[in-house]
């Protein structure tokens, strides 16, 4: 079993965790991610890892708890276990000194994103961060992310912190001032698929996909994205794809699947009942 060892509340539903998993800690590289399990009869949650120590033996997840099973693992207090916690998984992320990165972090992913860019700040890279969230409340990790990074910006729908505007502003001012020579982006699908068009041509995008995903070891392949129009399977083709090759509108369309029955399965879980049609997955 593997022990929560802190908890914090980052925003309303926003969630860290560090939890005990030494073997895990000591294989892990930026980029990985996990499945985690909190019962027997608990859904497989994929979470790309957002921090490690190898020596201490900690692993760090961020999710925010919108669905069932996230709210089972929201939960959790320190001190309690939880029952599967599997990994590392994937592909690890492509670290080497490439010059100027900018890592681009949207919402709960400015998590992933922090890994990656304290990798390649330690291969050696100037490292130019833009996160971005819709306020200021939701706005997570802005002092770590400026520790590893050279130059922090800061993005806010609504104003509230930083600039007003999107993520994908602040990018196209720093490609208009300076070379770039790669960019990563981590966050939801429109976000990923913006900076995607803006770098087109112009700049290497690595994005991290999130797809609905089962066993995480390619066999059930519910995790398949469309990449230069071949399909790959995110759990061992992945988590990272080449931005300008990914189709984010089937991506999108994929996501959307099982919306009906998650809302159907919160109701079941907070009201006893369902209001709609669809299945009844509280114990999935």
């Amino acid at each position: 079993m593997y022990k929560v060892l802190e908890k914090k509340l980052l925003a309303e539903g926003l969630y860290e965790m560090k939890i005990s998993a030494p073997d895990f800690a000591k294989k892990a590289q930026a980029g990985h991610f996990l499945i985690i399990k909190v019962s027997e009869k608990g859904e497989r949650i994929p979470l790309t890892v957002a921090d490690f120590d190898s020596e201490e033996g900690t692993v760090t997840i961020v999710f925010a708890a919108i669905g069932v099973s996230t709210e089972k693992i929201a939960e959790l207090e320190v001190g309690d276990e939880v029952m599967d916690f599997t990994g590392p998984l994937g592909e690890p992320s492509e670290v080497e000194n490439f010059g100027t990165i900018v890592m681009v972090g949207g919402g709960v992913g400015i998590a992933p994103v922090y890994p990656i860019a304290k990798a390649l700040k330690a291969a050696g890279n100037r490292v130019i961060s833009i996160i971005g969230a819709r306020n200021s409340d939701l706005l997570m990790w802005e002092d770590k992310m400026g520790e590893i990074s050279d130059e922090l910006h800061i993005a806010t729908d609504d104003g509230s912190k930083g600039r007003k505007g999107f993520v994908t502003d602040i990018l196209n001012e720093l490609m208009e001032k300076e070379k770039i020579d790669r960019v990563w982006a981590i966050g939801p699908v429109p976000m990923m698929k913006a900076v995607a068009n803006l770098t087109r041509d112009k700049i290497k995008t690595i994005v991290s996909m999130n797809p609905i995903m089962v066993d995480g070891t390619g066999m059930c392949g519910a995790c398949r994205v469309s990449v230069g129009n071949e399909t790959k399977f995110a759990c061992v083709d992945g988590p990272e794809f080449d931005g300008h090759l990914v189709d984010f509108d089937l991506a999108v369309r994929r996501l959307a699947y099982y919306k009906d029955e998650e809302k159907s399965a919160l109701e079941i879980k907070h009201h006893g009942h369902s209001h709609g049609g669809g299945c009844s997955c509280q114990n999935k």
